[in-house]
């Protein structure tokens, strides 16, 4: 009895932490899945299904995903539902359709493939340009599909992702009520277009939900900083929680375990990994507007 009690304990002790997403109110474990890693490949079902298991076996309870992400839909839609309930899981999708017809039509495709019928969350992916942000306010855009979503019950919340150009994100911002933003924050992005002191600001006055991704730049950060501060910088921002891909169970559970023991760095700390961060800093933003 004395040992169950333990073990109940340290399961208590070595949860991830969550925050609440914005007005979105979800409960969010500060480490989500992202669509990179092994769930943005084809033909990998199996390997995908170890890392989505082992996701949920951590305790993230934030999935992300993209039709963009080859067969990520499909891995999530065939593995997740075997190892978690509907209920406990906030799954957010993207479009990259402008316009509303194919947004709607997308959106089908994706419940299909999730083997779900609503999101939690979709958002309009990757915004770049002034000409998708005129397209998607357009009378026909995918703004409209977004409204219409909510009000039939496909979608829960809508939200936007870029990582392009902070200008584009902050426009975007001003001009609807969205419930969420995905965008770059890691160690090199202050160095570069930042995105962390112009869009995270913009977005908090409007009570949205903030993800950070790029964490490791693909991996290029780990050139100059260790995992762990570069996940924990990320999270040491005014952020919600961090997605990261992952290419193997190993990885889902090393960040994880990184995620469960994360505590708050301090102002020196920030900026001695900043300051690492700028040996890389073509590599760590070479995604932003103008880097290449």
């Amino acid at each position: 009895m004395l040992e169950r009690f333990k073990y109940q304990i340290l399961s208590i002790i070595t949860m991830i932490p969550t925050r609440t997403l914005g007005k979105t109110g979800h409960q969010a474990t500060i480490l989500g899945l992202g669509g990179e890693g092994i769930l943005r490949t084809s033909g990998y079902f199996k390997e995908a299904e170890a890392v989505i298991k082992k996701a949920v076996e951590s305790g993230i309870n934030y999935f992300d995903t993209a039709p963009a992400y080859e067969q990520s839909r499909d891995y999530l839609g065939k593995s997740l539902w075997k190892f978690a309930k509907r209920e406990k899981i906030f799954l957010a999708s993207k479009t990259h359709e402008r316009r509303y017809e194919g947004t709607m039509l997308l959106l089908e495709d994706s419940l299909k493939k999730l083997n779900t019928n609503y999101l939690d969350l979709l958002q309009l992916h990757d915004l770049r340009t002034e000409e998708d942000i005129e397209e998607i306010f357009s009378g026909d855009g995918a703004i409209h599909a977004l409204e219409d979503a909510k009000k039939q019950g496909k979608i829960r919340f809508a939200g936007i992702t870029g990582h392009h150009d902070p200008e584009i994100l902050t426009e975007a911002i001003k001009r609807h009520s969205f419930d969420t933003v995905l965008l770059c924050a890691n160690a090199g992005d202050a160095h570069y277009m930042p995105f962390i002191t112009t869009v995270i600001p913009e977005a908090r006055k409007k009570g949205m939900g903030v993800i950070a991704m790029k964490v490791t730049a693909q991996g290029h950060a780990l050139a100059s900083i260790t995992m762990k501060e570069a996940f924990c910088y990320s999270l040491s921002q005014d952020v919600d929680l961090a997605i990261i891909g992952c290419k193997t169970p190993q990885e889902v559970e090393e960040n994880a375990e990184i995620a469960k023991n994360f505590s708050q760095l301090t102002k020196e700390e920030l900026i001695q990994i900043g300051n690492k961060g700028k040996n890389s800093v073509a590599e760590m933003n070479f995604f932003k507007k103008g880097m290449y």
